[in-house]
């Protein structure tokens, strides 16, 4: 799966516990009703957020993880992330220019005429 969007907030490094560390990153989405994603890399792919700024477009591919936990008392709760693996620039799209029409004198007078055909056009 992937979302896309502008980068809202990159969090710094957090070391969880010694062999565990986690950065997160906040992407707003753009469409009618913008959503604030918020994006969880783990571990070496936490290294991946570095050379990224606030405001940028994006590209982020992820995975939805969920897991079930049972607490001291006996119920069940239901915890659900989103993990990121990769993530890319948008290029900035310029709207395309239309190609220029080449002007009439770049084409040569047509020279296969024949009187004789008939012409069966509509109009």
């Amino acid at each position: 799966m992937e979302v896309t969007g502008k980068i809202k907030v990159v969090n710094p490094e957090q070391q969880v516990s010694a062999s565990f560390r986690k950065r997160e990153v906040v992407v707003t989405t753009e469409e009618q009703y913008p959503q604030h994603i918020m994006i969880e890399f783990t571990q070496d792919k936490c290294d991946l957020l570095s050379n990224y700024n606030i405001g940028e477009a994006v590209k982020v591919s992820i995975n939805l993880r969920g897991r079930e936990w049972v607490n001291p008392q006996g119920e069940t709760r239901y915890f659900n992330s989103i993990q990121g693996w990769r993530i890319e620039r948008l290029a900035a799209e310029a709207p395309a220019a239309p190609a220029p029409m080449p002007s009439a004198q770049a084409f040569a007078p047509a020279t296969n005429l024949n009187e004789d055909e008939p012409d069966d056009l509509p109009f």
